[in-house]
C-alpha cells in the first residue's frame, strides 16, 4: 500500500517588511488582503501542528498543490524553500505552484528557482526550458506535476491551462497508464466549471478535462479554493475520475473557510482493480487538537462511498458534489 499526503494553499506568514517599490505593484492589493482578512486567521501554529501531525501519519509522499506564499517576495519564496526542506527531502514532496507563488512579473521564475529540486520530474532534462508537465514515479505511482501559475491583474487570480502543456501531459499519462502506474495529478486551480468565481477560474479547463477524457488519471489533486471538495471528471470508456479539493493548510478554527486539513490517500491492488480511501485528517472548529474528519472511498465507477466514521469525525465543511451536478468542464 501506497499513501500519499496531499497539502495546499500554505500562505507562510508573517509577511516580510516591503520596499516602497514592492508595494508600488499588484502587491499592495495582497497586502492589504493580508492585514484585512488572513493576518489573524493564517499565523501561529495552526500549520506547524499540522505537519507535524501529518508526519506522525509516515506517508510516503508529500503533495502540495501551491500558493506557498502571499506575495511572491524574494524572502518568502527563500522562507518557502526552508520550510520545504523542513517537510521533507525532495525525493518525498512534489510541488506545483499556486497564483500566488506567481503574485508579480517574475516571481515564478524566481520561485522556481528557489524551489527547482521539488518542482522538478525525475529526469531533469525534460526541464530545459519547460518544468511542466513533469512526471515522477515512486513506487506502483505516477505524479504528474502542472502549472496553471500566472501573474494577473489586480483582484484577479486566474490560472491557465494551455494546448502545449495539455498534449506534453497527455503523452506522459498515456505512457504510464499503458505501464498500468497509478496515476495522480497535481494541479493549482480546479479543473471543474463553477467550482470558484469567474476571476479566479481557470483558463484553459477544456483542454484538461480533454486529457482526462481521452487517455485518463485515478486522481487529480488541487488547491485555490480552501475548500474540501470532491467532483469528477469523465475518462475513458465511461470510467469517473475524482478531483479533490483541501482546504488551506494554514487556516485557523472559526474563519468562513473550513479550519486546515491534509487529505491522506491509501494506494492499493492493482491495474484495473485499484483501490483509493481518502482520509482527511485536521483541525475541528469547536473541538481542541488535530483528529479525524472523514473517512471515504473513491471507486472508479464514480461514487464516493462514505466508510465508517472515526469517533471524532464530524460532517465535512465542504461541498462533496455529486458527479451528475457537475457539467463537463468546459
Amino acid at each position: 500500500m501506497f499513501r500519499l499526503a496531499h497539502l495546499s494553499d500554505i500562505h507562510l506568514g508573517p509577511l516580510p517588511e516591503l520596499s516602497f517599490r514592492e508595494l508600488a505593484t499588484k502587491r499592495v492589493t495582497g497586502y492589504v488582503n493580508w492585514h484585512r482578512n488572513r493576518r489573524r486567521s493564517m499565523f501561529g501554529d495552526t500549520l506547524t501542528d499540522l505537519v507535524a501531525d501529518m508526519k506522525m501519519q509516515a506517508p510516503d509522499h508529500v503533495a502540495v498543490t501551491g500558493d506557498l506564499v502571499n506575495l511572491a517576495t524574494k524572502k518568502e519564496t527563500v522562507a518557502a524553500r526552508l520550510w520545504l526542506e523542513d517537510l521533507g527531502a525532495p525525493h518525498d514532496v512534489s510541488v506545483v505552484p499556486g497564483n500566488h507563488d506567481a503574485y508579480v512579473p517574475g516571481a515564478l521564475k524566481r520561485s522556481y528557482k528557489e524551489w527547482y529540486d521539488y518542482v522538478v520530474g525525475d529526469n531533469p532534462l525534460h526541464a530545459i526550458g519547460n518544468s511542466f508537465p513533469y512526471l515522477r514515479t515512486r513506487g506502483p505511482v505516477a505524479l504528474f506535476g502542472v502549472s496553471t501559475a500566472e501573474a494577473t491583474a489586480p483582484f484577479f487570480a486566474t490560472g491557465t491551462f494551455r494546448r502545449g502543456q495539455a498534449l506534453a501531459l497527455a503523452k506522459l499519462l498515456d505512457q504510464a497508464g499503458k505501464a498500468g502506474q497509478f496515476r495522480v495529478v497535481l494541479i493549482h486551480h480546479p479543473p471543474i466549471s463553477g467550482a470558484t468565481s469567474w476571476h479566479k477560474r481557470l483558463v484553459g479547463k477544456q483542454f484538461f478535462s480533454k486529457v482526462i477524457r481521452d487517455v485518463g488519471a485515478e486522481l487529480v489533486l488541487h488547491g485555490h479554493t480552501h475548500l474540501d471538495t470532491l467532483y469528477w471528471l469523465d475518462g475513458p470508456q465511461g470510467t469517473k475520475v475524482p478531483v479533490v479539493g483541501v482546504p488551506s493548510a494554514s487556516q485557523s478554527p472559526g474563519a468562513d473557510k473550513p479550519a486546515a486539513r491534509y487529505n491522506l490517500f491509501e494506494i492499493d491492488g492493482e491495474p484495473g482493480a485499484w483501490s483509493l480511501t481518502q482520509r482527511e485528517r485536521g483541525l475541528h472548529e469547536t473541538l481542541s487538537g488535530i483528529g479525524w474528519v472523514r473517512e471515504r472511498d473513491l471507486l472508479n465507477d464514480g461514487r464516493a462511498v462514505d466508510a465508517r466514521p472515526r469517533s471524532d469525525a464530524r460532517p465535512a465543511h465542504g461541498p462533496v458534489t455529486p458527479m451528475d451536478e457537475i457539467e463537463e468542464a468546459q
